[in-house]
């Protein structure tokens, strides 16, 4: 074969390997748009109070850009004093999911309704009840003829309130409870000697010691403290969604759950002034609470937040037991279908896979 025939021969494979390359770079070109054009799906979840410390991993979620890398465009938002709960807006369809306690799972069932924890954030209620100096409360069973603070009747903290006193010997005929809110309207209860004892989380904790109201007397805001009082890890903050939603849209659960535990495994491996560097600035900083005091308290409670989004082993029984002795069982209640570990099981494999 001459030399002009073998050079013609290359000039044709050459030519047909750059038809090929430029075909295949079109080609992922095009995958790359038809990604990029693809919808995130949308998702709502309304919280039962954004800003509040207890609250904070589904806005730092929400900053750290989990959520969209999980294919999800996350709106949020929070419930309005005086307006519908989060968990009554989620399981009335509202919105998809709440950030809200696993508690109302119970409650739900109560109620005939099918309401499921995808998602595990707290092992602690995160709350901390202040008593006034003059009270005189070291303990429960020192309510006795006070009045204490709730933050509303009903609520989750009033069930805790509920519990406690039945397990220092006091009915609900032996103390008040008042419904008192949470920021200025808790103060100016303590304030004013509307209530002895107060049940509230940060910033509101903060603010009270500061202003030399009142003290954090019981600690609910650490596994030691819940451990103490309560009888063992009581989960609270959670991703809570109808039950009928999580079976129709499988996938986007997986992927919510999937940026709420990356959430949690951040959380677990930066301080409390980058998470607090990393959350809106009035969250942080505003007439109750300084940035350096939000940090401080967000040192002593950081230990409430679960590394792995995993319900703590004997959590729902504890829960089970204080909403028994606050009288508000009336059914039997199936405490294997209130959660669902499946979700973070995954995310954490996940994880743990990228990392190596």
């Amino acid at each position: 074969m001459s030399g002009t025939a073998i050079t013609e021969e290359s000039k044709v494979k050459q030519n047909k390997l750059s038809r090929l390359v430029a075909a295949a770079a079109c080609a992922v070109s095009l995958a790359g748009v038809h990604a990029a054009a693809a919808p995130m799906k949308t998702v709502t979840m309304m919280v039962g109070g954004i800003d509040k410390q207890i609250y904070l991993p589904y806005q730092l979620a929400q900053d750290l850009g989990f959520f969209k890398k999980y294919g999800v465009n996350m709106v949020l938002s929070t419930e309005q004093e005086g307006g519908i709960g989060a968990e009554d807006a989620m399981v009335s369809g509202q919105v998809d999911m709440a950030g809200a306690w696993y508690v109302h799972t119970i409650d739900f069932q109560q109620h005939g309704k099918a309401v499921v924890d995808i998602v595990q954030l707290s092992g602690a209620p995160g709350e901390r009840i202040l008593c006034t100096r003059q009270s005189g409360v070291k303990t429960p069973a020192d309510w006795k003829g006070k009045s204490v603070g709730v933050t509303d009747l009903g609520s989750g903290t009033d069930d805790l309130t509920l519990y406690l006193a039945a397990r220092y010997g006091l009915s609900t005929k032996d103390f008040t409870r008042v419904g008192v809110g949470a920021g200025p309207t808790l103060i100016g209860a303590m304030q004013h000697g509307r209530v002895a004892c107060a049940m509230t989380t940060q910033p509101t904790v903060n603010a009270v010691e500061k202003m030399g109201i009142g003290h954090s007397t019981i600690d609910l805001a650490t596994g030691p403290g819940v451990n103490k009082w309560l009888g063992g890890y009581w989960p609270t903050a959670a991703v809570l969604a109808r039950a009928d939603w999580v079976k129709a849209h499988p996938k986007t659960t997986q992927a919510v759950v999937d940026a709420m535990v990356e959430t949690m495994h951040w959380i677990h491996t930066h301080s409390a002034e980058q998470i607090a560097d990393n959350l809106p600035k009035d969250f942080v900083s505003n007439p109750l609470s300084s940035k350096a005091e939000y940090v401080r308290a967000l040192n002593e409670d950081k230990g409430q937040f679960l590394p792995d989004g995993l319900m703590p082993a004997g959590g729902p029984q504890t829960v089970y037991q204080v909403e028994k002795l606050a009288g508000k069982i009336r059914k039997p209640v199936d405490l294997a279908v209130t959660y669902d570990n499946t979700y973070a099981e995954k995310a954490n494999a996940m994880l743990k896979a990228a990392a190596k």
